[in-house]
């Protein structure tokens, strides 16, 4: 007597039989896939340098920015500094506004206001 065959696992398990594998494509469909794929990775390619030059100029509008907030941070300092310095000046009582006049001319002369408290 002739034992049953065992039949291979993957058969049993609902695999797919090799012979309804789709056929190879042809060369020609292949190869319109691959320049499709080679435009596409081209116009990626576009789109990164452009992103990167985009990037680059921002960066340098950037710097623009921050040096001319330095210079402007600087200036700041220096006239704060004038100020401190002049009201210094002012606090020790030794000079009035009105000695600094640099205008001579009686038309031209500052006269500082007093205000009183009326209380």
């Amino acid at each position: 007597q002739t034992a049953p065959r065992a039949l291979p696992f993957s058969v049993v398990a609902g695999a797919e039989d090799p012979r309804e594998r789709p056929l190879p494509r042809p060369a020609a469909v292949t190869a319109a896939a691959f320049a499709s794929l080679q435009d596409t990775i081209g116009q990626l390619e576009d789109d990164l340098r452009n992103t990167k030059n985009e990037m680059a100029r921002h960066l340098r509008e950037y710097q623009d920015l921050l040096n001319v907030k330095m210079a402007l941070d600087i200036e700041i300092a220096a006239y704060r500094k004038l100020l401190e310095g002049e009201e210094t000046y002012f606090s020790a009582g030794s000079v009035s506004p009105a000695a600094l006049n640099p205008f001579p001319n009686a038309a031209y002369s500052f006269q500082p206001r007093v205000f009183s408290s009326s209380v």
